[in-house]
């Protein structure tokens, strides 16, 4: 029989980049009602705090925390106001992340004149903001008995999606670093400490919605070739990301390390025959 305490995140302290994001808010959301402690980490202050209370009046733990990814001081003193409150972390959830304007490349753009500086913080914002916070709060996480790190790629990191050069190359950083870094934490800490990465397919967010869809709810020619791609014929469900993230959260996962899990209704395997 399954132990399903194994899925628990009982008193786990957790931490989530991006909280304050359309999918942060299902991972928050997830991860508290999984027993698990929730720092709700992000630049919106505000949003964070609203989060952090439904959790609280819901009988749940969570704290918000103010920090950019990208910026290590902040993280430092987000990182030492959860220790002061838990005096622990056991898991981190990588979830800041996006793409920029700045970084698309249109079709009728000349690529041998790319605007290299958008292509920069796209990679500085997605890579960069991810290895940060792994280096800061990892250090408390390896001395867990049981810790685990998520980090968010995408179908971008392993097909080549037209337009989005730099998230491409940036979510194909992270697969690379998180099979390096798994690899590097498992020698040194054995089973201690893992982790991993969710790559999820397309997923209707603020950020993506006017691309694969219209205004009356139809989609568009870009959305409607990603549909075509899809066996399942339709978008993700953010919700649908939360079972993958609680398994590798948990104890269930302890023997899985430096592995990317597609959530995607089948878009990397279709052929297109």
């Amino acid at each position: 029989m399954i132990n399903t305490n194994l899925f628990s995140l009982k008193n786990k302290v957790i931490v989530v980049t991006g909280g304050t994001g359309i999918l942060g808010n299902v991972f928050v959301k997830s991860i508290a009602e999984a027993g698990g402690i929730v720092g709700i980490l992000g630049r919106n202050t505000a949003i964070a705090k609203v989060r952090a209370n439904a959790i609280l009046n819901a009988g749940g733990e969570a704290i918000a925390l103010t920090a950019d990814v990208t910026k290590k001081l902040e993280l430092e003193k987000a990182c030492e106001l959860i220790l002061n409150r838990y005096g622990r972390i056991d898991g981190l959830v990588n979830a800041a992340g996006g793409n920029m304007p700045e970084a698309i490349v249109q079709p009728s753009e000349d690529i041998f004149n790319l605007n290299l500086d958008g292509l920069k913080d796209v990679m500085n914002l997605n890579l960069w903001g991810t290895v940060l916070p792994t280096q800061v709060f990892g250090k408390v996480l390896a001395k867990s008995e049981s810790a685990s790190i998520v980090n968010i790629s995408s179908m971008a990191s392993q097909r080549a999606i037209t337009k989005i050069l730099g998230y491409g190359m940036s979510k194909a950083a992270i697969d690379n670093y998180t099979k390096w870094f798994a690899l590097e934490l498992a020698n040194r800490y054995h089973d201690k400490i893992r982790i991993n990465a969710i790559a999820p397919g397309f997923f209707l967010t603020e950020q993506n919605r006017t691309l694969l869809t219209n205004t009356d709810g139809s989609t568009t020619e870009r959305g409607a070739k990603v549909m075509n791609q899809t066996p399942y014929k339709r978008f993700g469900i953010p919700d649908e990301l939360a079972g993958t993230l609680i398994w590798l959260l948990s104890d269930a996962s302890k023997f899985v390390n430096g592995t990317v899990v597609n959530v995607d209704g089948g878009f990397m395997i279709n052929s297109g025959v």
